[in-house]
């Protein structure tokens, strides 16, 4: 298979096994390494195919999902899994439970051969196994095609497929040795009053490692646009909320932001503050998606820049595309500071690396240290 991403497929509907083969053959960078009807088949090829990625039905004979992602970290298995199953929409507890068993990310799977869905499904599926196969098969010293390698191939009859160039960040090329000079800054950085993480590909793990590592102490309220779909976020936030030290919940309307809350923007909805005086509240809206997305990072940033102006943190994390990159200049210019995920510990190097090219990023961070990068910052007194 050289270089490309080879993708262990595990469902035991044969019609879905057959449906995601032909999704991921149909893919440029992709290839199939073996396909299992069930955990415990899937567990018996994985020392013999070596995938970079598998593909997961969560109901399975045998040995179901949930199963397989608990032996599978049982015997130390780091393999990145992708979950796709009808339960998650009706389950979203057991998503948030496959994930919190170390699954990276999920998508819903379509009802049938012929779906409506089948072309978003597609798109969607694939191109989390790139950036996660990618990911791991640079952790792992082996070779990946280079982003412009991933080109649209002729449709088949899974619809169009992806594409991915180097604009798009899909593994994050390298970014420009010198980005772009910082915009003039309106005002001198003030105290941080609200803390704002935009945040999309790679999120629901990169979220866990920063909220269990925030102190108790944190005041400032903490604002969160995690691209997900509408009733996931809920089950989302819950999760959080069980190895955070703050409270952690999905936002409401007329939330009014309270100090050692994090507030996630829930599905399919943009979030922003409004001053009233009551306080500062939350604001749900249902305008159309900015840069493909609702929730939007941009619509946040843009947001708490206009209301809380030079003290605001935004933080933009690991994710595909530029969703948030453009309004953290915003955050930037009106004085506000921010910090970036780097590189090496995004899975997806692509709205961070925007930012960062514009001249926006103050700062870039690991992962494993951005929970204290966030929690001095917002401490420090300016």
């Amino acid at each position: 298979m050289a270089d490309e991403i080879s993708v262990l497929i595990v469902d035991d509907s044969a019609l879905m096994r057959n449906l995601i083969g032909k999704m991921v053959e149909s893919t440029p960078g992709l290839a199939i390494a073996e396909k299992a009807m069930n955990g415990k088949f899937a567990l018996q090829k994985i020392p013999r195919v070596d995938p970079d990625v598998i593909c997961l039905d969560l109901e399975m004979p045998e040995m179901n999902g949930i199963e397989f992602l608990k032996e599978r970290k049982k015997q130390g298995i780091d393999i990145p899994v992708i979950i796709l199953s009808s339960i998650a929409e009706e389950g979203a507890a057991i998503t948030m439970e496959a994930l919190s068993l170390g699954a990276s990310d999920f998508v819903t799977k379509p009802s049938g051969s012929i779906s409506v869905d089948l072309h978003m499904v597609a798109e969607h599926l694939t191109s989390l196994l790139i950036a996660y196969g990618g990911q791991y098969r640079k952790t792992k010293g082996k070779k990946i095609l280079a982003p412009q390698e991933y080109a649209k191939k002729p449709e088949s009859d899974v619809g169009k497929k992806p594409v991915f160039s180097a604009n798009f960040g899909l593994f994050g090329g390298p970014a420009t040795s010198k980005p772009a000079p910082p915009p003039q800054v309106l005002r001198k950085p003030g105290n941080t009053e609200i803390i704002a993480i935009g945040i999309s590909t790679g999120g629901p793990d990169a979220l866990r490692v920063v909220f269990a590592g925030l102190d108790a102490d944190l005041a400032q309220p903490i604002l969160v646009v995690q691209h997900m779909p509408a009733g996931f976020t809920l089950e989302f936030a819950r999760s959080l909320d069980r190895i955070c030290p703050l409270h952690v919940k999905e936002g409401e309307e007329g939330d009014v932001l309270q100090s050692g809350w994090c507030y996630i923007a829930p599905g399919n909805k943009h979030i922003e503050v409004e001053r009233r005086s009551s306080g500062t509240v939350l604001h749900l809206s249902d305008a159309p998606p900015v840069n493909g997305h609702r929730p939007s990072a941009d619509v946040l940033f843009a947001s708490v820049a206009m209301t809380y102006t030079n003290h605001v943190l935004g933080v933009i994390m690991t994710g595909m595309g530029r969703d948030g990159a453009h309004q953290l200049g915003n955050i930037y210019k009106e004085g506000g500071l921010t910090l970036g995920q780097d590189e090496k510990t995004a899975v997806v190097y692509g709205m961070p690396r925007v930012a960062y090219e514009l001249g926006f990023v103050m700062e870039q961070v690991a992962l494993d240290k951005m929970a204290r990068r966030i929690c001095d910052t917002a401490k420090a007194s300016r």
